[in-house]
This record gives structure tokens, sequence and C-alpha cells, in this order.
């Protein structure tokens, strides 16, 4: 072997190590693709996927797909092949890995909070929707966290309605946070709370704050809950998580509590969180959610009026329709049924 083709070869083999230790080093960024979507009328484990209860429902004849985006896992990484081919093809995107996943966050707190976004939205939906279809929602403020160790540990629970504080009515989380700093350290504040439809009184001895000594805490994290009479219990897969599927969730509630088949046979998907007086807000990853509808075979889906700009110019068969509140959603698929009033409906263009 001469000189010259040994150099060749041991270039060319040092060339494929460096090119096999590139391709298996991790790069900070994440992948989203189109992902699953779930019609929420379709029976799991033959029960409803969103099931309620106490209040009379009614059948529906279409589909109503949440749709989801697939993305890298917190716990796994993206290679540097894997971004170039995501970064390549369609309906694809590569996104800084702290967009997405704040640096410092464990596995565990990221999945926690996912969880816990998830709940957030369906509380929300099922609120939205109620109020929609003309029945009585009620708004309390809510322990949504309590902290171990803290005055309130195994004395306040995640749900619990807090109706008055030191037997004053409390309207927001606000009042009640004035209620417990009114108080010195060390005394007691009386809570009277609703939990699971029993009024309860919880006096609980405030400690001080980490962050001020002389300051009162008892250690709960609060939010607006909503109570109404039906149960309404959703059957979704865990590894599904965060807000995003609070339109659709509100629009099967919706449907189901609503004399009027509002789906009336068609396949129709979309996305957008969801707060308890029916406004819609932006998400993430819409072009990708919009391709796995297509996928699935929907003919409508209903775009957050803030994600439009996003889809502008998109090529897609199907119908995109713009929509700010859930009742705008609500009058867009009624019109959409009657050929008359079709080209009124807004969409994103």
């Amino acid at each position: 072997m001469t000189k010259q083709t040994w150099t060749a070869a041991v270039s060319a083999l040092l060339f494929v190590a460096l090119a096999a230790v590139v391709s298996l080093v991790p790069v900070p960024f994440v992948s989203w693709s189109p992902g699953a979507t779930v019609n929420l009328f379709e029976p799991v484990d033959g029960q409803p996927r969103v099931d309620v209860q106490g209040i009379a429902t009614h059948p529906t004849t279409g589909q109503l797909r949440l749709t989801t985006v697939s993305v890298t896992r917190v716990d796994s990484q993206l290679t540097l092949p894997e971004a170039l081919l995501s970064y390549w093809l369609s309906a694809r995107e590569v996104l800084p890995r702290e967009a997405v996943y704040p640096a410092g966050v464990s596995v565990d707190e990221i999945r926690a909070r996912e969880v816990q976004m998830m709940d957030n939205s369906q509380s929300a939906a099922v609120a939205a929707a109620l109020r929609a279809a003309g029945e009585k929602v009620v708004e309390y403020p809510m322990v949504i966290g309590v902290s171990n160790g803290s005055p309130a540990d195994g004395k306040l629970e995640p749900g619990d309605f807090i109706l008055r504080v030191d037997d004053k009515v409390v309207g927001s989380t606000d009042d009640v946070r004035a209620a417990i700093t009114r108080h010195a350290v060390g005394e007691a504040v009386t809570f009277t709370i609703l939990r699971s439809r029993q009024e309860l009184t919880v006096p609980i001895t405030t400690a001080a704050s980490n962050a001020n000594a002389s300051q009162p805490v008892v250690g709960i994290n609060l939010d607006i809950g909503y109570s109404y009479t039906p149960r309404v219990t959703f059957r979704i897969n865990p590894d599904i998580g965060g807000p995003s599927a609070g339109l659709m969730f509100a629009l099967a509630v919706y449907d189901l509590v609503s004399p009027d088949d509002l789906t009336a046979g068609r396949s129709i998907a979309g996305t957008g969180t969801i707060s308890g007086d029916g406004t819609v807000g932006a998400i993430g990853g819409i072009q990708e959610k919009v391709a796995g509808a297509e996928g699935a075979g929907a003919t409508v889906f209903l775009v957050p009026a803030d994600n439009c700009p996003d889809v502008r110019g998109l090529s897609t068969p199907v119908q995109l329709v713009r929509v700010a509140t859930l009742s705008e959603a609500i009058a867009a698929l009624e019109d959409l049924k009657d050929p008359a009033r079709a080209a009124a409906v807004k969409g994103c263009s």
C-alpha cells in the first residue's frame, strides 16, 4: 500500500468516525410534526370519551377532533440529522429546546405542569360550554396547589372552593390573599370551603413567608374555579397535556347538552385555549395541527383568531374558520350547515 493510499484510507476512516459522532451528538432543539387527532365523540373502552351526567344530553352525528403536535419528548434528545430532516420536511418545525422546555425545570415538573394545564382547560371548557347552553355556572376562588409542609398541607386540597375567609364572602383570588395578609404571622385564619359539594370550616394558623418574615402565608396557590350541577368526565390519553384542546372540549360538551346537532355528520377539527367566559386563545404548532386534521379527513378546522397570521397562504383542502370566542365557533358551525349562510363565515385570508 502506497503512502497516498494509506493516507486516503485513514482520512476516510476518520471522516466516517467523525460523521458517526456528529450524528449521535444531541443538539439543543426539539422537533414539531403533525400529531394524532382524537374524535371526542368516539367511545373509549366502551365508555363515552366526553361523559356528561346530571343533565339531559342529545345524540350527535359527526366528529369533533382535537388535534395534537408530535414533539420531541422532554426526556429525549434530538440529533443533528433528525433536526435537519425536520427542518427540510413540510409541516414540521425545529425550535430551540428552551422555547418549549424551560431550562432548570425537571422532567417531573414539566409533566405536572402539562397535567395541571389540561385539568384547568377542561374545567374552563365545561364552564364556557354550560354558560353557552344557558346553564348556571358559579365562580369561586379555588385552591390549585398546596405547598408540602405548609400550614395548609393536609387541611386544604386542590379543587377546594373558598366561599368565605373569617366569615366574610370572597369573590376573587385577590380577596383571599388580602384576607390572609390582614392577619399577623402565627394567627389563625378561618376558611369556609366547598369540597365535594359539602361545606366545611377549616382553621389554619399562618406562617412567615420565606421571602418576608413579617408576611403571613398559609401555603396555597389560587385560581378561579367553576361550580355547576352537571358532572363531566373526560377520558383522554394522559400523554396528551397542555391547554390547547380547550375549545374542542367546550364544543363537545355544548353539542352534547344542546338540542341542536352542531356537527351534523361532518368531521370538524380545531384547536385553541379557552377561558371560562368563552374567549379562545392562540396556541403553538398550528400548521402541524392543520396537517394532522387533513390527514384524519376533517373538512373544517377552527383556528384561534390570533393564529390566523400563522396560516395565511397555507395550502390545504380543509376549510379554515377564524374564531375568537366559543359563541363565534358555535355560530360558524351552525352557519356552515346552511349553504345560504356558509359564504359569510370568516376565514383567515
